[in-house]
């Protein structure tokens, strides 16, 4: 121990307060070349500008990547990356105890969850904005995006040819829970539902965290995407949307579902709308770039 020869490890560690661990670390080479890996962070990240390192690890490790979350972790510090706070809108070029606490979904199709998201158009040669409106229904179970209804305007029976459609296809639920907007309390919409079955959990006044399922996936819908966006047209938003809604359902992985996305089979890899969003580099596919570079 150079000026005291006759003192222990254990002892000079202890008189210094430091662990003995740090007194015999050495620094693990990396094993494998990272630059593959690296190149498939920073890919992946420019894709998805709204995701961070959690999902950009699941998106490659569903696209067959072998690697761990701590190692991207740190690829994604070395690079710098991160999610900006906010992002620019972009044009395409089209070549009380409320009854989310008392009720919880115990299965599929047991409680589906509405509400609406609003959104513009803009006209360039006009200058001026529209707005249209999304109705958003989801199955709190499974996570499942069921629809994203896109129209200028919506009302109450707009809302029962959207929810006659899913009922047609994936039966009626046993509850569907919204805020007090008019076009839920509508008493032809209500009377609605009371003849087929399914019945109202309505939250409180102003207590939007009663229906948190719901504010989850509208949040993640205007950060991910409508606040990245510049519709033109309604056929547009609608046609995007819906794209989104898929890629959500299909690619996006999901953290409280075990990393998987909510409904991977609801839709087959030959559908256009999944190709619609750029696909998850695959490990060749980066070493094929790589090479040709």
């Amino acid at each position: 121990m150079g000026k005291y020869p006759k003192l222990s490890e254990r002892h000079a560690c202890r008189i210094l307060g430091v662990a003995r661990s740090t007194m015999r670390y050495r620094e693990v080479p990396p094993q494998a070349d990272e630059t593959p890996l690296r190149h498939g962070v920073l890919e992946v990240a420019s894709l998805y500008g709204r995701y961070g390192y959690r999902t950009v690890f699941d998106l490659l490790r569903a696209a067959g990547w072998s690697t761990t979350e701590s190692v991207v972790r740190r690829i994604w510090a070395e690079e710098g990356l991160k999610v900006p706070r906010r992002q620019p809108a972009r044009g395409r070029l089209w070549l009380h105890e409320g009854s989310c606490v008392r009720l919880r979904p115990e299965a599929p199709n047991h409680v589906w969850s509405y509400d609406f998201v609003q959104g513009h158009t803009y006209c360039p040669w006009r200058g001026r904005w529209r707005r249209f409106r999304i109705l958003v229904v989801i199955d709190e179970y499974t996570r499942e995006c069921l629809a994203l209804y896109v129209a200028r305007h919506i009302n109450a029976h707009d809302v029962i040819v959207v929810l006659s459609d899913l009922m047609l296809v994936r039966g009626v639920p046993r509850y569907i829970r919204s805020d007090n907007g008019p076009e839920f309390v509508a008493t032809v919409l209500r009377n609605w539902l009371k003849s087929v079955g399914a019945q109202t959990a309505y939250i409180e006044p102003g207590s939007p965290w009663q229906n948190g399922y719901c504010e989850s996936f509208n949040g993640k819908l205007r950060d991910q995407f409508l606040n990245g966006e510049l519709f033109y047209s309604l056929n547009e938003a609608r046609i995007l949307i819906e794209q989104w809604r898929i890629h959500y359902n299909t690619v996006r992985p999901h953290r409280s579902l075990g990393r998987r996305p909510p409904a991977p089979v609801a839709w087959t890899p030959s559908s256009a709308a999944v190709h619609a969003f750029p696909p998850i580099p695959t490990p060749a596919e980066v070493h094929r770039q790589l090479n040709l570079h």
